[in-house]
């Protein structure tokens, strides 16, 4: 008689309330995002400087990302969580003091710092506590923290900054951050034991060793590819909105949202199942024409369609990868993956708006959204190119290989 094979529990406290938690963390960030760049304004910034508050933001995060990386290969999880936690809001209740342009961009610098330690260590010890078999299900769910932080906070950032005063929307965002620190101080996170028996001494720190893990490189350099195209809509989506006469843009990010929600669980069986290569070329392929809808809409209605395309698409798309990522990666080098995946998202976005942001003086926005699609085209071209030759030197042919 054959025995079916016992599904491994994934739905735990530790995973639920680790996931919510990083909800928090990024609501809390994610509110920023379109209300620092006219805030540096009021206090008198240039066109340049204004542009340094995403790029020493990125610069930040990179660069701390090494360290963190190396800290995670024999220091427990716990602890590192919790410091990310706390430095996030301590950074985030000090903006208001910020009354000096040089100040703030600095404040700005150091909060990237913070960030890159968060996201890694977070990212880290969520794929600790969810079960091998259930990799790519459990890192889509987490995943959705993610998404729903990105997509819903910046909107209720906008919102409150339209409504009321600056001081009080980080009064809200340090709350969320509070929330957060609480929710992550549940958690009974679970460190792997070839980390917990590593000893410092024996471990060589190496800032490039620490940037770069090689086994995982060929998914954070599409996941680089992929969210340098997406950086144009975090930029332009709402002064798009503005050119067209579109006064509900808010339905993209619902939209976008809900039908990420749905698909997520999905995405992430099938790459339990079959592995990420389909799944991210179709992920792309939707990203693709949502991107296009999104270019041609003047209506409500297209924006809706296009917001549903790209939260099915981009929705599934960055968990897949950064399951992919971490899938290929040996347990003691996960935080090193981990820091590399969200360092190719931070470069991604960041360069895209600096490089974006000069075009839009020359041509509409529309046509920045087609243009920036075309790197999602390049990325797909990549995965089959790419692909074709590491399973060629492995001597597979495509039916017998996942990745």
């Amino acid at each position: 008689m054959i025995q079916k094979k016992v599904k491994e529990t994934l739905w735990t406290k530790s995973f639920i309330m680790l996931m919510v938690g990083n909800l928090f963390v990024f609501m809390s960030f994610q509110m920023l995002i379109p209300t620092l760049p006219p805030y540096i304004k009021s206090l008198g910034a240039t066109g340049f400087e204004i542009g340094l508050v995403t790029a020493l933001f990125s610069i930040g995060a990179v660069l701390s990302r090494p360290f963190i990386g190396y800290l995670l290969e024999f220091k427990a999880r716990k602890p590192l969580v919790l410091v990310g936690a706390v430095a996030l809001l301590l950074i985030t209740v000090i903006y208001p003091m910020s009354q000096v342009v040089v100040i703030f961009l600095c404040f700005r610098f150091i909060h990237g710092l913070a960030w890159g330690w968060s996201t890694t260590v977070n990212g880290t010890a969520a794929v600790d506590v969810i079960p091998k078999s259930r990799l790519g299900e459990g890192m889509g769910y987490y995943g959705l923290s993610i998404t729903l932080g990105m997509i819903i906070a910046p909107s209720l950032g906008i919102f409150l900054y339209q409504v009321t005063t600056f001081s009080n929307l980080i009064y809200l965002s340090g709350v969320l951050g509070v929330i957060a620190l609480v929710l992550l101080g549940i958690v009974n996170y679970q460190t792997p034991e070839v980390v917990r028996n590593a000893k410092r001494e024996e471990l060589k720190f190496s800032y490039i060793g620490s940037l770069v893990e090689k086994s995982s490189w060929y998914p954070s350099f599409i996941t680089l590819v992929a969210t340098f195209g997406y950086g144009a809509i975090v930029t332009f989506i709402v002064i798009f909105g503005e050119e067209r006469g579109i006064e509900h843009i808010f339905l993209f990010y619902l939209l976008n949202a809900v039908m990420a929600s749905v698909s997520r669980p999905f995405a992430g069986k099938w790459f339990d199942t079959h592995g990420p290569k389909g799944l991210v070329l179709f992920c792309m392929s939707l990203s693709f024409i949502g991107m296009w809808v999104l270019s041609f809409a003047h209506s409500d209605a297209m924006i809706a369609i296009a917001g549903a395309l790209f939260g099915v698409g981009f929705g599934s798309l960055i968990p897949t990868l950064q399951s992919w990522t971490l899938s290929t990666t040996p347990d003691n080098r996960r935080g090193v993956a981990n820091g590399m995946f969200f360092s190719s998202i931070d470069l991604g976005i960041g360069l895209s708006g600096l490089i974006f942001g000069v075009l839009a003086q020359f041509v509409e926005t529309a046509t920045l959204f087609q243009i920036s699609s075309i790197f999602l085209l390049f990325a797909m071209w990549f995965v089959v190119v790419e692909g074709r030759k590491r399973n060629k030197k492995r001597g597979l042919t495509p039916a017998a290989i996942k990745y």
